[in-house]
Order: structure tokens, then sequence, then C-alpha cells
């Protein structure tokens, strides 16, 4: 009597899914449907006490292909990167960096002080500061008396 033991049913599946990861990761395109690229930066949010940090990784990025614009609560980001001019495209045999134009929004969590905001860009790291604007108490209302007429 043969005794199937679940434990070991998905080693087959386990070992066929590292296969084709090795396989496309050996690609030098992405395969729509199977393996999506991604076309923006990494980004990290900080939350601090008095500001948000947002940290984007831009290796290759030039600050004069960059541009940044807030509205409505809305952070924009936008660039572009190309390959090294010194070097054939023809010459790559893995490419794991994205290149081309590139767009990326994040709604930021509260209000900014839009007259703080400081953006600097040091070895391929983006670093932009949000200062929290302060929050608004509400304001209570008096109410009066009407009178009879």
């Amino acid at each position: 009597m043969p005794v199937f033991r679940w434990g070991h049913a998905w080693n087959a599946f386990q070992d066929l899914e590292r296969e084709v990861d090795r396989l496309l990761g050996s690609m030098n395109f992405t395969m729509q449907g199977v393996r999506l690229g991604r076309n923006f930066p990494a980004v990290n949010f900080y939350d601090f006490e008095d500001h948000f940090l947002l940290t984007a990784e831009l290796p290759g990025t030039n600050r004069e292909d960059l541009e940044l614009s807030l509205a409505d609560g809305v952070l924009a980001l936008k660039g572009k990167r190309g390959f090294p001019e010194d070097v054939p495209e023809n010459a790559f045999r893995r490419t794991e960096r994205f290149r081309g134009a590139w767009q990326r929004t994040i709604n930021l969590p509260d209000r900014i002080i839009e007259e703080g905001l400081k953006a600097e860009l040091t070895k391929g790291i983006l670093k932009i500061t949000l200062p929290k604007a302060p929050e608004t108490t509400p304001r209570q209302i008096p109410i009066m008396e009407g009178g009879d007429e």
C-alpha cells in the first residue's frame, strides 16, 4: 500500500519554481505576464516626529534628469536613466537596472510645509525631507442664546 506524505508532495513544484527562476533570471529581458520588471526606483519612507524622509535609490541618474513636484498631498518623482555612454548596447549580457523614463507618485499621509521641502542627491541616493505641518486643533465656536423675535 503506497503511503502519500503531504510534507514531500510539493518538492517537485519547488524544484520547478527554482529552475524557472534561474532560467528567467539569466535572460536579458522581462517576459510580460511571467515576471514583471520594475520601471521605477525603490523607495523607503520614514515617519519622524516633525518630518517625513523619503529615500530613493537612483544609481547612475544625474540631478538634471530628475523632477520633483508636490500637489494635493501627492509627491511626484520623475526621471530618466540610460546605459553608460562608453559601453555599446550589444556588450550587455545581463541588465538588472531599469533604463528609460520613469514616474512614481506617493500619497503623503499628512499635511506638509511646502516651503521647508529639501531634496538632495548624493552617491545615487535621493533624500527628500518633508516637514510636517503643525496639527490644527478644532476651534470651539460659542453658541449664543437666541432672542424671542
